[in-house]
């Protein structure tokens, strides 16, 4: 919420994205693909269970439920995962189409993993752009 003149405004959920996508470049599809490829950044698909039996898995992603993920990802916490190294860590977060992962980034910057970033247009951008997506299994 916001206070001007004395008076409260409330601050919408739009608001709140493009505040906190201004503090980062996001990135395509086609660049998170190239730059995990490279070894440049992992992938952290952050979508339900069911949105990922419905539409798959991106190859080589890291799998963390949004509830987890600053956990998993802290370099410092004691519940990290091996792949959380260092606050250098390039992390590309994936939602289903783009919104959820804007939030999840925002707060992996506010845990000083200043590269981290999400996929414009989540999960559905990768697939509309043609890129590997495999079945999850059960």
């Amino acid at each position: 919420m916001a206070v001007s003149g004395g008076t409260a405004r409330q601050t919408g959920i739009d608001e709140v994205l493009e505040r906190v996508r201004a503090g980062y470049g996001r990135i395509g599809a086609r660049a998170a693909y190239e730059a995990a490829r490279d070894g440049d950044a992992l992938l952290v698909d952050i979508r339900y269970a069911a949105l990922r039996e419905r539409d798959g898995l991106i190859p080589g992603a890291l799998v963390v439920e949004r509830n987890e993920l600053e956990w998993r990802l802290d370099p410092q916490g004691s519940h990290r995962l091996p792949e959380a190294t260092s606050h250098d860590l390039r992390v590309v977060v994936i939602c289903n189409e783009g919104y959820a992962s804007s939030l999840a980034a925002a707060s992996l910057h506010q845990l000083g993993l200043h590269r981290a970033t999400d996929l414009v247009g989540g999960f559905q951008a990768w697939r509309e752009a043609g890129l590997p997506v495999e079945p999850c299994a059960r």
